[in-house]
């Protein structure tokens, strides 16, 4: 059981911890992620494909902040997750 919020018809488990400043990418990458229904597991096994090899933990620290992200791990997501580079860095809409 944990707390629960809904945001736009999206129900989001509220995170335990705030979020880091490690990186800047990792809260629009969580979003996106459960927008498109994604499970960390699903996302992760799209980034294997590509060559990324990230566990779940590191997933989890990277979506809270806690974790900075590689070049690659930031290009990888862009594309698994259909948005551009820019916009996962604040830069441009979707």
């Amino acid at each position: 059981m944990g707390i629960y919020n809904s945001i736009g018809g999206i129900t989001l488990r509220i995170r335990k911890q705030a979020l880091g400043d490690r990186n800047i990418i990792g809260a629009k990458v969580e979003a996106i992620r459960k927008e498109k229904g994604l499970k960390q597991k699903d996302l992760l096994a799209k980034l294997e494909i590509r060559g990324i090899e990230l566990d779940a933990s590191g997933l989890s620290k990277l979506e809270g902040q806690i974790r900075c992200v590689t070049d690659k791990e930031l290009l990888a997501l862009s594309q698994e997750l259909d948005v551009s580079v820019d916009w996962l860095l604040e830069n441009e809409k979707k």
